[in-house]
């Protein structure tokens, strides 16, 4: 299983915007006025689509709320949030062609990137001076001002689930890694070690494999399972691999712990193996229909709400992405406000202005400077999910901010170890 979303390419216009409510969160206007485009540039087809056309799904859901209700109160205006889609299939040189068409042609005030691909339009961004978001803060460096992950900072959250699962199973004391070795893969990879290291739990075996298509997820597992781990950890593997690795290890009688990055899809997971199998899989990604998820401290309108209408109109379709692109949204909608403008620039500077912005787990500081070499990502809490009777349950928030505090020189080590760390990328 690769993907359940259509391979269609979404190359034009979507009328979107956003669904806000709340205490805090952006003012809803009456009868907008204006549109500000948002430009949507990430794998839409291809290998890397789960982490793309979902995030459309979800900002498409939730804009049609706020369109609704006359778009957004900016300055002395109202706006209707239009996104305008690019399919750049992560590649680097789609990505470099879809951002001059955004910027150029669309007139975009904002763009939304998975990341991974960014070096191919960093040189264009940083010529326009045009703000970019992306779920990979490790495509960060001092030369990349205009990049911020507002939402998702992968790899770094990863941490909290190895750190929940040493004191929740302290008695599990060796680990084995199946990772991506790709631009995803090898930043998370240096963190599960600093992580793993951190708790004083062994890695007893790392494979990689170069893409889905051709890895031997058999052999593979095989190979892992031979260095008889208490935990089979599966990185940042796409939802592919994960379904095929977590089903080879069910059929080849694995009875460990199983951590993951992601379990997108895990209804279909379960079915392939057993409810007891999947009993206490640790990943990071919660539905949104998860009681804690409710609480006051969310900056998400109605987390619930949408995630109804989500899988209503996507059915088995949730993932980790659905909702990101549209948390990175509120972000944006409560700096432009408090900027009074959509530019670019003056977003950026309301952003950074206090220190703090809103942050779908709660109010944090901007960090990474020492890691990443700017200050532009947002570290929070972060759900550690855990599979309970075949339901996704969030066991905990945890602290990245607390683990960095205690572990940013281990997990500079063994970013320099992978060449992850800036200098070495360039």
């Amino acid at each position: 299983m690769r993907t359940r979303f259509s391979r269609r390419r979404l190359l034009g216009t979507t009328a979107a915007g956003i669904a806000l409510a709340g205490t805090g969160l952006p003012r809803l206007a009456r009868g907008a006025e204006k549109t500000v485009k948002i430009g949507f540039l990430a794998p839409m087809s291809g290998d890397y689509v789960d982490w793309g056309l979902p995030g459309l799904y979800g900002c498409e859901i939730w804009a049609e709320n706020v369109n609704a209700q006359g778009g957004l109160k900016i300055g002395e205006d109202n706006y209707k949030i239009e996104f305008v889609g690019y399919d750049d299939e992560a590649e680097t040189d789609k990505a470099l062609q879809g951002a001059k068409k955004l910027v150029l042609e669309d007139e975009v005030k904002f763009i939304l990137m998975l990341g991974g691909n960014y070096s191919g339009v960093q040189n264009f961004v940083n010529q326009e001076k045009m703000l970019v978001s992306t779920l990979l803060p490790s495509d960060m460096s001092p030369e990349t001002p205009y990049l911020i992950a507002p939402c998702e900072t992968h790899p770094f959250y990863n941490v909290t689930g190895v750190e929940w699962l040493a004191k929740n199973r302290p008695e599990l004391k060796k680990a084995a890694i199946v990772y991506p070795d790709d631009s995803l893969g090898q930043p998370s990879l240096a963190t599960y070690r600093a992580a793993f290291e951190a708790e004083g739990i062994q890695i007893v075996s790392e494979k990689a494999y170069p893409d889905e298509a051709s890895a031997d997820f058999t052999a593979l597992t095989t190979a892992l399972l031979a260095a008889k781990p208490d935990i089979l950890c599966l990185d940042t593997c796409g939802a592919g691999a994960v379904s095929q690795i977590t089903e080879q290890a069910f059929l080849q009688g694995y009875k460990g712990q199983m951590i993951s990055c992601t379990l997108d899809y895990y209804k279909q997971v379960t079915e392939k193996t057993s409810k007891e199998f999947m009993e206490g899989f640790i990943f990071q990604f919660p539905n949104f229909d998860d009681p804690a998820m409710q609480s006051a401290n969310i900056n998400f309108p109605d987390p619930k709400g949408f995630y109804d209408a989500y899988v209503q109109k996507y059915p088995d379709a949730w993932s980790a992405v659905s909702w990101e692109y549209a948390a990175i949204m509120v972000t944006w909608a409560d700096a432009a406000q408090k900027a009074g403008s959509v530019e670019p620039l003056k977003v950026l500077e309301a952003m950074k202005a206090s220190g703090t912005s809103p942050h779908v787990f709660g109010k944090v500081e901007w960090w990474g400077t020492e890691v990443l070499g700017v200050d532009n990502a947002l570290i929070a809490d972060w759900p550690v999910v855990v599979m309970r009777d075949g339901v996704p349950t969030i066991a905990e928030f945890r602290s990245i901010p607390d683990w960095m505090d205690k572990h940013t020189d281990l997990l500079i080590k063994h970013m320099t170890d992978l060449k992850q760390m800036p200098n070495q990328r360039a």
